[in-house]
């Protein structure tokens, strides 16, 4: 069983930053491609940003692209995503989420990935 748990969330001003964290309880982490979606009210969820397994790939969604940054620490068995200039629209709850797989691909899909965390708010106030 795969467990996660994410922390880091709060309550920012715009323009400011945040370091999510999520750290699993897995045997080998390097197993898993990781990814950080969020959900804000209303709406549902979407990706934000998704690493491979080596962490030697990622991808981002376009609204993000150039302000978040997601990396991972194998040896702590986390993964982070980095936020900078952050925007009142980025305020949602936000999920790690892994996904056992073979190759070194990332994935976008929230049906790709098999394990989720509780998520951790994210306010952002104007």
């Amino acid at each position: 069983q795969v467990l996660l748990v994410e922390s880091g969330g709060g309550l920012v001003p715009a323009g400011g930053s945040l370091r999510l964290s999520c750290a699993a309880s897995v045997r080998i982490f390097t197993n898993y491609a990781m990814g950080w979606f969020r959900q804000a009210p209303g709406k549902e969820r979407e990706f934000v940003a998704g690493i491979s397994r080596s962490g030697r790939s990622t991808y981002y969604a376009d609204s993000v692209k150039g302000r978040f940054t997601i990396y991972r620490d194998s040896n702590k068995k986390t993964v982070y995503l980095q936020m900078d200039t952050i925007k009142p629209e980025d305020t949602a709850v936000y999920y790690c989420a892994a996904t056992l797989r073979y190759n070194d691909d990332v994935y976008v899909a929230p049906g790709q990935y098999n394990y989720w965390g509780q998520g951790t708010q994210v306010t952002v106030s104007s």
